[in-house]
């Protein structure tokens, strides 16, 4: 019985990127395999709940995935929003996420973590579900993420926010119409209101 639960898991390791206790309750392995099996080598502790096999490739968005499992009610946004939405030619260092205003913040090790406030609605609006190998993560709307640029320009540069409007524009990301309603629930609409203008 034992060899078949570590079968399982293994399996299961095999098949995720990363995998969580809580992922063996669905499989109903006990969550103490998962120590055994570290003990053993056959699988490794990327941090606190956080698991995975050796030799499985990591996804692309491996960290937007480990910052969605350790802080599940924060949104991917500004720079991180763009590299997943392939806006721009940002690289950000850190996974950049989106936290209601007094919501609890946690310390996060690794991946790097830049943490933003946004407002209940602003934190609503634009916001998607995304399946990536894995699991899945929550990440604002191309739209909403070029507006967000424009919102916090002090932050991230107006330069930035800039190409983020022309190429999403230019690729297609979202249309003149999406772009105006996320300017509009941001508040950026008299900054944003000219460029959009001139890519019209």
């Amino acid at each position: 019985m034992a060899l078949t639960k570590t079968k399982k898991l293994l399996d299961l390791a095999q098949r995720r990127p990363m995998i969580r206790p809580r992922d063996l309750d669905k499989a109903g392995i006990p969550r103490n395999y998962l120590a055994r099996l570290v003990e053993r080598g056959q699988l490794y502790k990327i941090q606190r709940g956080l698991y995975s096999a050796h030799g499985v490739v990591p996804s692309e968005h491996m960290s937007l995935l480990e910052v969605s499992h350790l802080v599940p009610r924060a949104a991917i946004c500004l720079l991180s929003a763009l590299r997943f939405h392939e806006i721009g030619t940002q690289m950000p260092s850190e996974v950049w996420i989106a936290l209601a205003g007094k919501a609890w913040a946690p310390k996060i090790s690794h991946p790097p973590v830049r943490i933003v406030r946004f407002s209940a609605a602003s934190l609503r609006f634009g916001l998607q579900v995304r399946r990536i190998a894995g699991g899945s993560i929550r990440v604002f709307s191309p739209a909403k993420t070029v507006a967000d640029c424009f919102k916090f320009r002090h932050k991230i540069g107006a330069d930035v926010a800039l190409e983020a409007l022309r190429e999403c524009y230019r690729q297609k990301k979202a249309t003149m119409d999406e772009l105006w309603q996320a300017a509009k629930v941001c508040r950026v609409s008299n900054v944003m209101r000219p460029y959009m203008e001139s890519l019209a």
